[in-house]
């Protein structure tokens, strides 16, 4: 570990909505961070203004802050090394692309769109496998390294279009460790001379990242596989503008896999299998196109994390429940996997159940007492905490409730059909008949005297309660398994049980 204060950035693009592996890379950014009472830093990477999304930059931040694991420095929190948009820093890279420039490690390149094209045509024609602008290739191209030098001066005194590519070494070796992936190697042949800067004096992702980083102070670069190519081009941009001893530590995160495990998780999967990617829903300005998120499907923020952590992070236990606090105490980038971690919607649902179970009854009654009000749902706000106990073990989600306990609130206007053609005959009209009367002349009416009453009468009668409980049970709630009988009876009243039971026979008689 480096002996420097610990910091750590989380730098999304503002191009749409914030896919969980993204959030992912946030959460173990801040756990490590957090974890070495380091600092956890959002910086928005909007140096490609072309795929800006109006929006988007604010749903990143209010996606953090549901979750619990807001930046400490951000554009809407500031901090020492602001601004903290790529946008809002452009004045600062021109000063490190002319060095660059001057060390000889960078060059003019004035290509047309056109010509550029024309060379990746003659490349693949001649049967090379990836067309690349590099150190072969450069020397047919229209760039400072093959034009005159008052041809060069000429060009940029005309405001001719330009960008600056880096001047990568024909073979060399570019060696670096990832703390996930043990040392890397890369040799310079199979790179190009990418573009670090455009004539609209805006960088590349490359160089503004890296200068950036360099500026902020990062100490570990923590971020998804996808930028692993990227990362020898970046060390030798340390090291041309002079600053191997201040380059962060590398961690290239393992992708999240669809729950079949062929390929990266994506949008359009979500979308498909039917459940989010996104931590809360998103509605993209342009398209109109909607994408759901864990936020407004009834996800606890909680539970959210905690899933996610264990989505290529391995704790060493059994332990499968984490609070945020805990998951900060055990994370270690040693314990981050290199293989990709497959997505288990189940998994997700079932660490939410168990967060579910944990709130109390006062809290998950609250919540459900918002849910009945939006659906225009009157309720008696202090039977609210005693029916949520009921339902809440067969539910995943407080929305659940609205399906599980909705016999509460409405009488049945279906009746299960399997459980009426097995068990309603002849003398069922006359068995329910009677149990109505008993239960009519109970007081109280609590469950205890509602079941004594109703075990009092079914065995004068001669009749096994587990023949007629489950006919009883549709008759009253429509469905053919939910909570305990006697206790929704309490809750539903006498009156209310009645009248359900004269309805569910009549229904049956005609």
């Amino acid at each position: 570990m480096s002996s420097r204060k610990v910091r750590v950035r989380f730098a999304p693009s503002p191009t749409g909505t914030l896919h969980i592996g993204g959030v992912r890379t946030a959460l173990y950014n801040y756990l490590f961070a957090h974890h070495h009472q380091g600092e956890f830093i959002l910086r928005i990477e909007d140096t490609d203004q072309t795929r800006f999304v109006p929006g988007a930059e604010d749903y990143i931040m209010e996606s953090l802050r549901w979750l619990g694991i807001e930046p400490s420095e951000s554009p809407l929190h500031g901090g020492p090394h602001a601004p903290y948009r790529q946008s809002e820093r452009k004045p600062l890279y021109r000063k490190y692309v002319d060095q660059l420039l001057d060390s000889g490690h960078a060059y003019y390149a004035f290509d047309t769109p056109e010509e550029l094209d024309e060379m990746r045509q003659r490349l693949s024609a001649a049967k090379v496998a990836s067309p690349q602008y590099n150190a072969i290739t450069r020397h047919n191209m229209k760039n400072s390294l093959t034009l005159a030098d008052d041809e060069v001066k000429r060009k940029l005194d005309n405001n001719e279009p330009y960008v600056v590519r880096i001047k990568l070494p024909r073979q060399e070796e570019v060696r670096f460790f990832d703390n996930i992936r043990g040392w890397i190697v890369v040799h310079t042949q199979n790179m190009d001379d990418k573009v670090l800067f455009k004539s609209d004096g805006m960088p590349t992702y490359h160089m503004a990242n890296v200068v950036d980083d360099y500026l902020m102070q990062i100490t570990h670069v923590i971020r998804g596989e996808e930028w692993l190519p990227s990362a020898p081009l970046h060390v030798l941009l340390y090291r041309y503008l002079g600053w191997e001893e201040q380059m962060p530590q590398f961690a290239h995160l393992p992708l999240i896999l669809k729950p079949d495990g062929n390929g990266k998780l994506s949008k359009r999967d979500g979308d498909r299998l039917g459940f989010p990617v996104a931590p809360l829903d998103w509605k993209d300005p342009h398209t109109g196109d909607t994408t759901s998120g864990y936020r407004e499907k009834g996800y606890f923020p909680e539970a959210v994390l905690n899933f996610l952590a264990l989505l290529g992070w391995n704790p060493g236990t059994q332990q499968e429940l984490f609070s945020l606090d805990e998951l900060v105490q055990a994370f270690s980038l040693e314990r981050v996997s290199k293989a990709g971690a497959k997505f288990d919607f189940e998994k997700a649902k079932w660490v939410n159940q168990q967060y579910l179970w944990k709130q109390s009854n006062d809290q998950l009654a609250n919540d459900f007492g918002k849910l009945l009000q939006s659906a225009g749902i009157a309720f008696e706000p202090q039977k609210l905490p005693r029916i949520v106990a009921l339902v809440k073990e067969r539910s995943y989600f407080v929305n659940d409730f609205l399906t599980q306990a909705a016999f509460f609130f409405n009488d049945p206007t279906q009746y299960d059909e399997a459980i009426l053609a097995k068990r309603w005959n002849e003398q069922s009209a006359g068995i329910l008949s009677g149990w109505k009367n008993s239960l009519a002349a109970t007081e109280p009416f609590l469950a205890a005297d509602i079941e004594l009453a109703s075990k009092t009468y079914l065995e004068q009668a001669g009749i096994p309660i587990g023949q007629v409980l489950q006919l009883f049970r549709v008759m009253i709630t429509g469905a053919a398994a939910g909570p305990g009988m006697f206790e929704i009876c309490e809750l539903l009243g006498k009156e209310t049980v009645i009248k359900r039971l004269e309805n569910g026979i009549s229904h049956q008689s005609k």
